[in-house]
């Protein structure tokens, strides 16, 4: 399993060093490197993160006060150069609290309180989930429950209040929003415009504007392109 991460800080030496110990680790997929939570707040619109490095005294906006407003919050690795900070971090449930200049040792602990937690939570979700969960996902049609398996879905077009799923043979067009269907699939479909996800497997090209799958092009909105270049690029 791949962890999606995010950086949050206005320190450019801070965020350098983050990137440089998650470089040497594996499983570990760095979405973006924010120099403040507005920056941060788009991307965490458009993407799901797993993992939040997130600096507490920022300007503008604290760190801290951020992540209290956030609505999903991802679980968080607060960072600063303050040791007084480290109460606030705990109280909002922080997975732990790395004090400026962050050496590799004690980055590494971090890591493995959080890889410790998620397998804790991943044992929890089995006794209601089951491992078919991850390969398919039914949807209501018609009053009919019909089953969708991800390996045929070519991407998925949002219609307001509905969504068109586009399978290899066929297309259902069912009520649900797009955002809410984005957070039933894997890791291998990418959300690349506000209306449109892709099955990463079944791009068959692409350029900076757009994706081919087949022959249909459907376009890279300009608020996500950041996130697909990182993902091509992965």
């Amino acid at each position: 399993m791949t962890y999606k991460c995010l950086i949050i800080d206005d320190e450019k030496l801070a965020r350098e060093l983050i990137e440089a110990h998650l470089v040497q680790l594996s499983g570990f997929e760095l979405i973006a490197s924010c120099t403040s939570a507005i920056e941060a707040s788009v991307i965490l619109q458009h993407q799901a993160i797993d993992l939040l490095f997130l600096d507490i005294e920022m300007p503008v906006l604290k760190g801290t006060d951020f992540f209290k407003n956030l609505l999903h919050k991802p679980k968080v690795i607060f960072t600063t150069a303050f040791r007084d900070y480290a109460v606030d971090g705990f109280e909002l449930n922080a997975v732990d609290y790395l004090l400026k200049p962050i050496s590799f040792s004690r980055f590494f602990k971090a890591i493995d309180k959080f890889k410790q937690q998620q397998n804790s939570f991943n044992q929890e979700s089995k006794t209601t989930l089951t491992m078919e969960k991850d390969d398919f996902i039914f949807v209501t049609k018609n009053r009919k429950r019909i089953r969708i398996d991800f390996a045929e879905i070519l991407y998925v077009e949002s219609l307001k209040d509905y969504i068109k799923i586009h399978l290899i043979d066929e297309s259902h067009a069912v009520k649900f929003s797009i955002s809410a269907f984005e957070k039933e699939l894997d890791s291998r479909f990418i959300r690349i415009h506000r209306s449109y996800i892709v099955n990463y497997d079944q791009i068959t090209a692409f350029t900076k504007n757009d994706v081919e799958i087949g022959k249909k092009e459907i376009p890279i909105g300009e608020s996500y392109k950041t996130i697909v270049d990182r993902r091509f690029k992965s």
